[in-house]
């Protein structure tokens, strides 16, 4: 798993064009004996084990993809390519789902396994495309993990509920009446008007939502100006907003479109909001979740089990598939010294290797205790 990671960690790709990434999986994959292989969305990698009927199915899901972004770890294993880089642990996930395959290929299954490497989970959310082409196909539960810095290997995160939240994202286009600098009497400055707004939205959070209830809006971009000696006709701004609760989310939507409005009479320009839907909220599942501490505590004992006691703000796309089957997403410790400080999508960061084999066992036993145990699921369905 270590040789895997470290030749995907090399050889990065980025959303929708992991072609040498599947084939690798693929390869491995045969290297396993591990023959009922499919390709979904031109990079995507899906492979069953076990029974040959769909129903009942426990699928794993990895993903695949990097991020644009330059490395500066100085690992011997570092990026090849310039401006890509496995800087979310991806590289890892897909080892660890290799490893789950290795652990299970030879084990009695009362059932079928799918093996889900996933492409675009940093894009638009390729877990969409995985659906839609058949991923989830007799699926009645699903299991999925993330590397995590926060804690050390031997350690697993499991929460039942709401653990990631809404991402959504927002262009706010501001358009005045450009002009000479000289002259700023004659002219609508978009750029004060922008400014003005970046720090006002900040009260959105601070006095407008629960405290409670965790938020966040930041302005990512302002683009504004071509000279030096011209006041801006246009300037944008995008940004994005997470929030885990539906109230929140609609109270920020309503205050950001009411703020730019209020621009208007201000200011005298004319605004443009466009707010777009990102990954919904990862919600896990209550009875999956007893499932997947029970298989954590199998691997790693129960001290080293722990919860995820607050939502985190990031995004992940495995929300989708919570949207069509129960399921967990857990996080794996992974702390590596030296490395504590650098956050996913750092251009530094990077991970123990130990977290590795705790992964595999962990998808592996969730895997075969959810064959064992699906009317846990299906009762909690009955009943709701």
């Amino acid at each position: 798993m270590t040789a895997i990671r470290r030749h995907l960690h090399r050889q990065p790709e980025l959303g929708y064009h992991e072609h040498a990434t599947a084939a690798f999986i693929e390869e491995k994959l045969a290297e396993l004996g591990i023959t009922r292989v499919k390709r979904l969305m031109g990079t995507g990698v899906v492979a069953w084990l076990g029974q040959e009927e769909p129903e009942p199915t426990v699928a794993l899901r990895a993903d695949i993809d990097a991020l644009p972004i330059h490395e500066q770890t100085g690992l011997p294993f570092a990026s090849e390519h310039p401006g890509v880089m496995h800087a979310c642990g991806h590289d890892g996930h897909v080892a660890m789902l290799l490893g789950a395959a290795r652990l299970l290929k030879d084990c009695p299954l009362p059932g079928r396994v799918a093996l889900i490497f996933q492409p675009a989970e940093e894009a638009d959310g390729g877990a969409q495309g995985m659906i839609t082409e058949g991923a989830l196909e007799g699926a009645a539960v699903i299991f999925g993990g993330h590397i995590e810095r926060l804690y050390p290997v031997g350690q697993i995160a499991v929460q039942p509920g709401i653990i990631c939240a809404y991402t959504d994202e927002f262009r706010l286009a501001i358009t005045g009446k450009g002009g000479h600098a000289a002259k700023p009497h004659d002219c609508h400055d978009s750029i004060v008007a922008a400014s003005a707004l970046v720090l006002q939205l900040q009260t959105l959070i601070s006095r407008e939502t629960d405290p409670v209830a965790p938020a966040v809006l930041t302005i990512g971009t302002i683009q504004g100006g071509s000279a030096a000696n011209a006041i801006a006709e246009e300037t944008e701004l995008t940004g994005t907003i997470r929030s885990v609760d539906p109230t929140t989310r609609t109270t920020l939507f309503n205050g950001l479109r009411r703020m730019a409005a209020g621009l208007e009479g201000l200011y005298q320009v004319t605004t443009s909001v466009t707010i777009s839907d990102g990954y919904p909220p990862v919600v896990n599942d209550e009875a999956a979740s007893r499932i997947a501490r029970d298989a954590a505590i199998a691997v790693v004992g129960e001290a080293g089990v722990i919860p995820q006691p607050r939502p985190s703000l990031g995004g992940e796309d495995f929300s989708f598939y919570l949207q069509q089957v129960p399921g967990c997403f857990v996080r794996f410790g992974a702390r590596k010294e030296g490395h504590e400080q650098e956050s996913a999508h750092s251009p530094r960061f990077d991970f123990d290797e130990g977290v590795l084999p705790v992964g595999a066992a962990f998808l592996a036993q969730a895997a075969v205790a959810a064959l064992s145990r699906l009317d846990e699921l299906k009762n909690v369905a009955d009943r709701a």
